[in-house]
């Protein structure tokens, strides 16, 4: 067992394994260390599998169209496993004027930016998905959004990064990043220390205390949401959904299963006791929406519930990048629920920066410094 690499990798979410993949690629070893005894188990195993462009921060846009463009389409060949990706649209609804308003706001910053996404009314809605209830009186329409399973391309990714010699430590809970001569050199766990040229920390909204440990303190917040999943049902429809209020999203699984996410408002009755737990008020509080969206599944049956948590950034970005603070210190967190959809070209950036490679995108705007206090 190795505990020297090139490549540190703290956290073995999507975002981490795509990381290992891609630096491993390029003929880069890699270590990845998670503190869960399973890869992959905080929010990359539990979102709802969004891949959309639409609804985005502009800031954020051009990774998210990046990514739908060059790397979704052709994502299950490369991994060897079908990630089921579908790009069957977008349709952001919305039931009263004010959110009407919301959803226009959305589609003129994003037709700034270049997205083909546009507004439709009700009946456009309902040619498109005919379950949707009279009580839908418009949407936003992205046709090159869709959706993905988290759980299959996480381990995808996981898989490849294995094939090429990636090396991953479960169970290995980081507890201090350590500087040698002035430079981000060692990752200490409860059990071992692991040496690499370059530390890419990526575990989610643990990093901010472990980022801390070098003085770097990333504003982000902790906030845990639900989701269920149905028994199957018949072929509805293809789209992802979402709403204005953003109190629901989700879409019909290749299984035939819906799997829905959402929060009830009443965010502070959620428990924590480190063990994600759901509460008795969010399920029913989304089955409530969806059943006055998509009637038809008033009838589903719930298989199972489960929460997770998002790391949620101050400026609703996340935050990615060199720290100049810290030399060899690359930072992937606080994706604030966005994550997932854009992983695959925020896994290949992390991978050219710590490399030292001109990055194919920009992440000036994503960078650790944009917090600093203005002089």
């Amino acid at each position: 067992m190795s505990k020297t690499a090139d490549v540190i990798i703290v956290g073995s979410g999507v975002i981490g394994c795509a990381t290992a993949y891609y630096l491993a690629q390029k003929g880069t070893s890699v270590i990845v260390l998670d503190r869960d005894e399973s890869i992959g188990n905080g929010g990359s195993a539990r979102n709802g599998g969004g891949v959309r462009q639409s609804g985005r921060d502009p800031r954020e846009l051009p990774l998210a169209m990046y990514a739908v463009k060059n790397m979704w389409p052709v994502l299950s060949e490369e991994l060897g496993i079908n990630v089921e990706y579908h790009k069957e649209g977008n349709l952001r609804l919305g039931k009263t004027a004010r959110h009407m308003e919301i959803l226009q706001g959305l589609t003129d910053r994003a037709t700034a930016c270049g997205l083909d996404v546009k507004m439709i009314d009700g009946k456009e809605v309902r040619e498109i998905n005919p379950f949707l209830s009279d009580e839908v009186i418009g949407a936003s329409w992205c046709a090159t959004d869709g959706h993905a399973n988290p759980l299959l391309t996480t381990l995808g990714y996981y898989r490849a990064a294995r094939r090429l010699g990636v090396q991953f430590f479960t169970g290995e809970e980081v507890v201090e990043l350590q500087k040698v001569k002035g430079k981000l050199r060692k990752v200490v766990t409860q059990k071992n220390v692991y040496e690499g040229d370059k530390v890419i920390v990526a575990a989610g909204y643990a990093s901010r205390k472990l980022l801390g440990t070098v003085g770097i303190d990333v504003p982000m917040s902790n906030d845990l949401i639900e989701a269920l999943v149905t028994e199957a049902e018949p072929k509805m429809f293809g789209q992802m959904l979402g709403t204005a209020d953003a109190d629901f999203y989700g879409h019909q699984t290749d299984h035939g299963s819906f799997v829905f996410g959402g929060a009830s408002g009443f965010e502070t009755v959620n428990k924590d006791n480190g063990h994600n737990m759901t509460s008795g008020i969010t399920a029913p509080c989304i089955c409530r929406g969806i059943m006055k969206y998509i009637p038809k599944l008033a009838n589903a049956k719930i298989v199972r519930t489960w929460a997770g948590y998002e790391d949620v950034c101050i400026d609703g970005v996340p935050v990615l990048g060199n720290v100049d603070e810290v030399p060899g210190l690359i930072v992937a967190c606080a994706f604030t629920g966005h994550g997932f959809g854009i992983s695959p070209i925020v896994g290949k950036l992390l991978a050219e920066t710590a490399l030292e490679e001109e990055t194919t995108l920009d992440l000036s705007a994503f960078r650790y410094d944009r917090f600093h206090a203005a002089i």
